[in-house]
């Protein structure tokens, strides 16, 4: 029986599934933890947190006794990608992970990039520009700040491969993740020696960096006592969520996209080329198809926006959804659902963490603009649904811009489980927008890779082809998609016109905190 395993360990928790060799999910599982934010801006969590979620969701799945531990043949792992794991001589995590979403190391960003010769020459080595969520800028901030922290460091790992190192005892990662490091060499798939050296970083506490469906360790005797599994199932190098969402998604060629919804909102397309874009303007890096590359554009709070919206301002109907026996976003989603599209002139900047593309900015704010008395609940969850719809077309645009060719947009994560978040991305992205058979997006893309790992299939996208089908497809209403056009390009102005005012706004909180 040719099961393999997906893990994949996300932001707010972590997702454990089972395939067979035909693509049929056989179970799933999650366990969610919290994630803990010390001072605005910043975003931390536990490392032992994510063991501890990937032991119970394992245990889960071997409880149903759809299958044994010898049935599985391979272990993919995936995750959040750009966190910090910093370990000591003994492998013990020294403190807290900074997370994807940090952006404290805003001053790290703009030294780095004048140690490498200014950003293009950075780009150049890294594929990216310094962006303050991704990992090398948290490194060099524990060095700044932390000092008696840094000289424990012996180990840093991304949050996938500390689990991958608890599971197997071995330190190791793959191209996909690596490549949101901004260590990697993303043209020649390595790390990269000339930037490791002009940040004064010794290559020692990075881990071996494989091909993502390569075999990278195995189940050690601990981890088999710890887990349930059985010791020496192979575990292949995995992916970052993204480029893993990527497979599971079935982007493993040119012309199809993937829009994902998650906690973060991802724009992510394959590309047969690097490409060079001197501003940096979109995250690329190597695809989990061996050979292959990743374009991508990320909004930050995307399902995060309305996940905030549910947890500050959504009490009533969470205590509905409690007494109907329903999710609360279910409820969110319908009321939504009665305010017409527009939000009659009410739009929601998305930036509750900062953003990344296209502004590149941690000051970023959140906010309504627009506001009037006429307006009531739902049209600020509507407003909510469609800004952060807005925000993903920017990245959308950019893509289109550089050259990338579009033909399909396949929509994941929790915005694709919304039939009227669906309409609406259809809407603003001009494009009928496709869901798939299965929606489990990381989790399901590593178990797929562990597939290709255990040579159940030949290659990544022999095995998508195989195992990947399409579910549904929301058209474009060609009404709406008119009031969107013109409701864009009043949202791409409010940004340029509330940046300053976004920067002053961080300035005095940072004051009340020194005060």
């Amino acid at each position: 029986m040719g099961v393999t395993l997906g893990i994949d360990i996300g932001t707010s928790g972590t997702k454990t599934l089972a395939i067979d060799e035909t693509g049929k999910v056989l179970d799933s599982a999650s366990a969610e933890y919290p994630c803990s934010h010390p001072r605005p801006g910043w975003s931390e969590q536990d490392p032992e947190l994510w063991w501890q979620a990937t032991k119970t969701t394992v245990a889960r799945l071997l409880a149903t006794g759809k299958f044994k531990p010898g049935d599985v043949s391979g272990i993919g792992l995936s995750g959040q990608m750009h966190g910090s794991v910093f370990l000591d001589a003994q492998g013990q995590v020294i403190r807290p992970a900074l997370l994807w979403n940090d952006q404290r190391t805003a001053a790290e960003c703009a030294w780095i990039e004048e140690r490498a010769g200014g950003r293009e020459a950075l780009i150049r080595m890294t594929a990216n520009r310094a962006v303050t969520g991704f990992t090398a800028p948290k490194i060099l901030w524990l060095r700044n700040h932390e000092p008696a922290h840094w000289d424990r460091v012996r180990q840093v790992l991304l949050p996938k491969d500390y689990v991958r190192y608890r599971l197997t005892g071995t330190y190791a990662t793959e191209v996909s993740d690596a490549s949101g490091t901004l260590l990697l060499d993303v043209a020649n798939r390595c790390w990269s020696r000339e930037l490791m050296g002009r940040l004064d970083l010794d290559m020692a506490i990075l881990p071996e960096c494989r091909e993502s469906p390569e075999v990278s360790a195995v189940v050690s005797a601990r981890g088999a006592r710890e887990t349930g599994l059985a010791g020496g199932t192979p575990v292949v190098g995995g992916g970052g969520d993204q480029p893993a969402g990527g497979v599971g998604n079935g982007i493993v060629r040119q012309g199809v996209v993937s829009a994902a919804l998650g906690t973060s909102g991802v724009v992510f397309a394959h590309a047969d080329e690097l490409g060079f874009d001197p501003l940096g303007r979109l995250q690329r890096g190597c695809h989990a198809v061996p050979g292959a590359w990743h374009v991508m554009g990320v909004v930050l709070a995307a399902g995060g926006s309305l996940q905030w919206y549910r947890n500050v301002l959504g009490a009533a109907e969470i205590a509905a959804a409690g007494a109907r026996g329903v999710d609360p976003y279910e409820l969110i989603t319908a009321a939504a659902a009665t305010a017409p599209a527009g939000a009659e002139g009410l739009f929601f900047l998305p930036y509750l963490t900062g953003e990344r593309t296209p502004h590149f900015d941690p000051d970023a704010r959140g906010g309504w603009v627009g506001l009037t008395v006429r307006h009531d609940r739902s049209h600020l969850i509507r407003s909510v649904l469609e800004g952060v719809a807005y925000a993903m077309r920017d990245c959308l645009e950019l893509i289109r811009e550089m050259g990338v060719v579009i033909n399909e947009v396949r929509a994941s994560g929790g915005g694709a489980r919304s039939a009227l978040w669906r309409q609406i991305q259809a809407d603003v992205y001009g494009a009928s927008v496709h869901t798939l058979g299965s929606s489990e997006g990381p989790a399901y893309g590593v178990a797929l890779l562990a597939q290709v790992g255990a040579n159940a299939y030949a290659s990544v996208p022999e095995a998508c082809d195989a195992m990947i089908t399409q579910e549904s497809t929301t058209a474009v209403d060609p009404a709406a998609k008119a009031q969107y056009d013109r409701g864009y390009r009043v949202f791409r102005r409010l940004y340029p016109d509330l940046k300053q005012a976004f920067l002053e706004m961080s300035k005095l909180v940072a004051d009340q905190h020194q005060a």
